[in-house]
């Protein structure tokens, strides 16, 4: 049974409020932690996922983070993994976990929805292969999370299901496209989630919600059976509270998937090996040309902070110069693609703004999407040469903070690439791996990403400064007080 957030008070969750005042301390541990406390066997699944539930009944309706909360059957599979745990059966470091989904990544029996009312009733047959390797690994699927409709935008407010609100401030966008994941990662309500990132929808609202946000490789995660935007830059990846989080998270959906067509077969290492490797040797790259132009005077001062840091922390830094981008017609014409069969029929059941940009890309011809995703192919390739010079490259992640819901709601900048997205999106062009982790907040309490990006399939060299750079902060540490 699933149960949408609004009917979420009546059935399986009436009676994990009783325990709410004894189990809700337990969402504040990150996930490591709370595997660590399930191998242990100080803790249940069943009590993790009955404090999430109960967290989820008692903060949502503000945040507005979740579309279906999948109560009964998270329960179920909590119950399920606890008795394999008594079997003497662990999976591994997801094992009873309490996970969320971006709400356009196919659960079978389950409605995937992408947040818009052409899919309201849409129920898919069988799980994306994300989904089923979170399984496999043991994690708890919660619920379905709330997100910008089809993808196609980075406030999360064109939604048929409501905007997300920021837990920083109620008032602000959360982000997008993942909103909901993000938001519901900060308040606590699971211990993380996965997004999907076309233009910079895991580490925008990771940035706007004081998170680790990673994009990893393209082809590095399958996206078979997660609702497109633009297959030639769909990628999907994890939104936790810490860096070790999301190398833990990753390594449960990392791998090569035979059956899609963009899933590159490469080694995976162990992410979290990662977390132990020495930075000191690590040469950084700072692209200053369009990175670090007309930021806001907070982030600009946060980001030159960090890097400070982080040269300490490193070999040093460095200037570099990356391949400039064109505009090119990629993610719009294969948007449209997608979308034409149903939007020829039904355009009224798209949100506005969702409308107006398929309109615009219904326009694009085929010479100018060939000769766009062939240079997409160039710069690819051609970006790879900065690194004969560095390691890693540095940039702020977002250049503005978080609008207010009101401005998006009447703003087309306020959610288009050409403001929030415009540090994300070269990174999905290039295809490269990249993270955003907190380093710093503005006067007004709004947490400030800082993006790390590397080679291809060098996600543990991100990581590992990542890592050292977070743990020499407490950025991350905060909790924001609407959650609280």
């Amino acid at each position: 049974m699933e149960i949408t957030r609004r009917g979420f008070a009546a059935g399986a969750i009436g009676a994990t409020l009783a325990s709410a005042a004894t189990s809700e301390p337990l969402t504040d541990l990150t996930l490591n932690e709370a595997s660590a406390r399930i191998r242990q066997r100080s803790v249940t699944s069943t009590q993790l996922t009955q404090a999430c539930l109960a967290r989820i009944e008692k903060y949502d309706a503000k945040l507005n983070s979740f579309i279906t909360v999948m109560a009964d059957q998270a329960l179920a599979q909590a119950r399920e993994l606890d008795a394999e745990q008594r079997a003497g059966k662990f999976r591994g470091p997801l094992h009873g976990i309490p996970i969320g989904l971006k709400d356009l990544i196919d659960t079978e029996g389950v409605r995937t929805t992408a947040a818009s009312s052409v899919f309201k009733d849409r129920v898919p047959k069988e799980d994306a292969e994300v989904t089923r390797r979170l399984k496999a690994a043991g994690a708890v699927l919660i619920g379905k999370l709330n997100m910008h409709e089809f993808a196609y935008g980075a406030s999360s407010v064109p939604s048929a299901f409501g905007a997300v609100h920021n837990p920083w401030a109620l008032d602000h966008i959360a982000g997008g496209s993942s909103g909901g994941s993000a938001a519901a990662v900060a308040a606590r309500l699971c211990f993380g989630a996965l997004g999907s990132d076309t233009g910079g929808s895991i580490r925008q609202p990771s940035a706007y919600c004081g998170l680790a946000g990673l994009k990893p490789t393209y082809g590095r995660v399958s996206t078979r059976g997660v609702v497109p935007l633009s297959w030639s830059l769909d990628h999907i990846g994890p939104i936790c509270r810490t860096v070790a989080d999301a190398a833990t998270l990753l390594s449960g959906i990392a791998g090569y998937d035979p059956q899609e067509i963009t899933s590159i077969d490469a080694p995976v290492p162990d992410y979290t090996q990662a977390l132990r490797m020495k930075t000191s040797a690590l040469r950084l790259g700072i692209p200053r040309a369009l990175f670090y132009e007309r930021l806001d005077p907070e982030i600009d001062a946060a980001v030159k902070d960090a890097i400070e840091a982080l040269r300490k922390l490193t070999a040093g830094a460095r200037d570099v110069e990356l391949p400039v981008i064109p505009g090119l017609p990629v993610l719009a014409a294969e948007a449209y693609t997608y979308h034409e069969p149903y939007f020829s029929k039904t355009p009224d059941l798209y949100q506005r703004l969702t409308r107006e940009r398929l309109e615009i890309a219904s326009k694009i011809t085929m010479e100018a999407y060939v000769r766009g995703r062939r240079e997409l192919d160039r710069l690819r390739r051609a970006v790879t040469a900065v690194f004969s010079e560095v390691d890693l490259l540095i940039t702020p992640t977002t250049p503005v903070p978080p609008a207010t819901i009101e401005s998006a709601e009447t703003d087309r900048g306020a959610s288009g690439t050409s403001s929030s997205l415009r540090n994300t999106s070269p990174f999905d062009v290039y295809g490269l791996p990249t993270i955003s982790v907190p380093c710093g907040f503005t006067n007004s309490g709004l947490p400030i990403g800082l993006q790390i990006s590397g080679p291809n399939f060098a996600e543990t060299r991100l990581l590992a400064l990542a890592h050292a750079y977070e743990q020499s902060t407490n950025w991350h540490t905060r909790k924001p007080e609407s959650a609280s």
